[in-house]
């Protein structure tokens, strides 16, 4: 299948996301709650937004006990916790598309956090809509390749009702439509696949390069310390760090 292969921008990352896995299990425990409230039931059978976290969560390998705490917090009566969806778009070194997408009780302390990163290590926060035209959003599972085969891997993937596939010499990249990324996502889970990762993302329809050492130090630097933020539950980005 044609196309950019994501996984290389995510595996140069990847230890420094291990090595903050009980941060990432806070934000994905912040979406669920999220999505409970949203959703208004604590089954995923009957609350798709919910589905689609869970199918997050077990891909980030967040224990089934910290999923069930989390919906049984989100559904208590005592639970007071108050979010909201927050989208903010700019621009990185060299014009290179920044989406970031963050849940906060309070815009007032994000939103300023967002534009000073922006301001410092970028060219600065835009207007709604500024780059979110050249990205779609899709549902994105990754597959370790190893002792996979792809026909088969693919024939799984759109029988379980996937838009597309693409292989590289790691990993398989399934792509849904954002609707269908739970249901793709159970049934290949029932079918024994693992998942690397799992979610419904922004995916770029272009990539920028980066060339001057001072943009490419920015750009991680813009990355590293948006991730760091509380608020902030993902960046998305098209650099392309191959």
């Amino acid at each position: 299948m044609s196309g950019h292969s994501k996984w290389h921008n995510i595996q140069k990352t990847k230890g420094a996301a291990d090595a903050k896995r009980s941060q990432i299990f806070t934000k994905i425990a912040r979406e669920m709650i999220v999505a409970v409230k949203t959703g208004g039931s604590g089954d995923p059978a009957n609350n798709s937004r919910l589905a689609t976290v869970i199918a997050k969560a077990k891909a980030a390998n967040m224990p089934n006990d910290n999923i069930k705490r989390t919906i049984d917090k989100a559904l208590g009566s005592g639970n007071t916790d108050s979010f909201e969806n927050v989208t903010y778009e700019g621009y990185g070194p060299n014009g290179v598309a920044v989406i970031i997408e963050a849940l906060t009780d309070n815009r007032n302390r994000t939103a300023p956090e967002v534009r000073h990163l922006l301001d410092k290590y970028g060219k600065g926060l835009g207007a709604t809509g500024c780059v979110s035209w050249s990205f779609d959003r899709k549902g994105v599972i990754v597959i370790e390749s190893e002792d996979l085969d792809e026909d088969t891997v693919m024939m799984d993937a759109l029988e379980a009702g996937a838009d597309d596939m693409q292989a590289d010499d790691e990993v398989f990249e399934v792509y849904t439509d954002p609707d269908a990324f739970a249901a793709v996502t159970e049934t290949l889970e029932k079918k024994g696949y693992v998942f690397l990762e799992a979610g419904v993302q922004m995916v770029p329809q272009n990539y920028v390069k980066l060339t001057a050492e001072d943009d490419i130090k920015n750009m991680e630097k813009l990355i590293d310390f948006l991730e760091e933020n509380d608020d902030v539950q993902a960046v998305y980005h098209n650099w392309d760090q191959d």
